[in-house]
């Protein structure tokens, strides 16, 4: 009996075991604010400037150096920059934690975003190290996706105990045992990988990538609270237009950041664009379900967030399951195309609520997510799949990016049809706070008779529209995803044989 030499051992599955704890902590600091910010403000008494900035700035700098880490990982090696990254979390988490003032706070966010922005790519690129067997690689990225997912729902609701027993710094010191066990560990369980010839780092695309990022995403994520304002659109658009500057860099730079060469693997830019469509629509639906359940439904701030865990549930299974079917010989173009029907499902129970259906709204939260983490599963595996190993943290840079613009363009899009719906629904005697947002109308409720009870149907009506827009654009994605992934398949040790050159072609 011969042994596949490509198969994992145990000791390659502890080490996924110990990737996922930064992975879940990562994912979950993107919403551990969620129900700290009172107390912050109370503590700290920042502005409203300075708030905005503690609970935003993680976020961007973690987007802005997504494809920059992704590319350094490629050349100094995945573990070392996992495990300076590690290093750097920690040290912000407890620096944010203990933070007696708000410039202080700012700042540890920020670190707190750069060590972020390196555990991402890393575990993912890690990932494409340590399973080089198709089916094993596949099963680990389905765990990998269903954890990062559980982590976003995880994060508000850990704030909201952790807030409620001991005191909000304390959301910040969770991370730290975690770190710890990573710095420890990692050295002994992880291995080293990295481009045997990465040429020169191209630093000039460093900028160009975060302006081409930050003020999209910025933009992007304003338009959906106040409007299509002149300042924003700008903001996308400068944005667009460095994204152009960094895409020429790319192509005529003697080392580029981004290789276009990973864009000749089949199936890696169909997964890059069907990620962010994926993005839209989960990032799009959890815009209008949070509102939902504290304004329309009354919900409290953890109560509402102990009910959205309901619709985590199902999502551990829903990697595994897809990985499953691929496997037993399902094309994974029809998995996906599965996947995206499912969530376009979701999206239509979503369209039927009314202005008092908890369960509806939940069962359409769990029918997304669960759509989109089979889909997420199997486009992440095969990108991987088909990018060169020594590539493996800018591909999967690429990946996120993308997630990152799909998220703020779904909330973007999609909120501003359910405002656009809100606005026209609501009565025209309503006062102007009342019909620019559901929040503003319930502050000013109690003095107009039935304001409250318009504003929660016109919101509904709002999040129904919206929801039939998300259903068909997921849909379409299906119906893409049916064409340009057929019959593509990801080879055992693919892309080993096509090495990049030192220039990168």
């Amino acid at each position: 009996m011969t042994t596949n030499p490509n198969r994992a051992d145990r000791r390659a599955w502890t080490a996924l075991g110990v990737l996922m704890l930064p992975l879940l902590l990562v994912s979950m600091d993107v919403s551990v604010l969620y129900f700290a910010i009172p107390a912050i403000s109370a503590d700290l008494e920042p502005s409203g400037t300075q708030q905005l900035w503690i609970f935003d700035i993680y976020a961007f700098v973690l987007a802005g150096l997504l494809m920059t880490m992704g590319s350094l990982g490629d050349r100094i090696g995945h573990r070392r920059l996992l495990l300076i990254g590690a290093a750097a979390f920690g040290t912000a988490s407890l620096v944010a934690a203990y933070a007696n003032s708000a410039e202080t706070l700012i700042a540890a966010r920020a670190v707190l975003g750069i060590g972020g922005a390196t555990l991402m790519p890393s575990t993912m690129g890690m990932l494409r190290t340590m399973f080089t067997d198709p089916a094993q690689r596949a099963k680990a990225i389905g765990l990998w996706s269903g954890v990062m997912t559980t982590g976003i729902a995880l994060g508000s609701v850990m704030s909201g105990v952790l807030v409620e027993y001991f005191w909000w710094g304390s959301v910040f010191l969770v991370n730290l045992p975690a770190m710890a066990l990573l710095l420890v560990l990692g050295p002994l369980l992880l291995p080293e990988s990295k481009d045997p010839a990465p040429g020169r780092f191209d630093w000039v695309s460093v900028p160009l990538s975060m302006a081409a990022v930050l003020p999209v995403v910025y933009g992007l994520k304003e338009i959906p609270s106040k409007g299509w304002n002149s300042l924003y659109v700008v903001a996308i658009t400068v944005g667009l237009l460095f994204a152009a500057l960094f895409v020429h860099r790319q192509r005529t730079a003697a080392a580029p950041m981004i290789s276009p060469a990973l864009f000749r693997g089949r199936g890696f830019a169909p997964s890059v664009g069907l990620n962010l469509v994926c993005m839209f629509g989960v990032m799009g639906s959890s815009y209008f379900t949070t509102q939902y359940l504290q304004m329309v439904l009354g919900k409290g701030a953890l109560e509402a967030a102990l009910w959205a865990l309901l619709p985590s549930v199902p999502i551990g299974a829903a990697g595994p399951v897809a990985t499953h079917l691929v496997q037993r010989g399902v094309d994974r173009a029809y998995v996906v195309t599965a996947g995206f029907t499912i969530s376009a499902t979701g999206f239509t129970l979503l369209s039927l609520a009314g202005t008092d259906s908890l369960w509806l709204v939940l069962t359409a939260c769990a029918v997304l997510a669960v759509g989109g983490v089979a889909v997420m599963s199997q486009i992440v595996d095969l990108a991987l799949g088909t990018a060169p190993v020594e590539r493996a943290g800018s591909a999967s840079s690429l990946l996120e990016t993308g997630g990152e613009f799909g998220g703020a363009l779904g909330m973007a899009v999609l909120g501003s049809i359910g405002t656009a719906i809100y606005r026209h629904e609501m009565p025209g005697s309503a006062p102007d706070a009342a019909r620019e947002t559901l929040g503003g109308a319930l502050t000013v409720a109690d003095r107009f008779p039935g304001l409250a009870t318009a504003a929660r149907e016109a919101f509904t009506s709002g999040m129904r529209g919206a929801a039939i827009a998300g259903a068909v654009l997921l849909l379409g994605a299906a119906g893409l995803a049916a064409v340009l992934l057929r019959r593509v398949r990801v080879r055992e040790n693919a892309g080993q044989a096509d090495r990049l050159s030192p220039s990168g072609v």
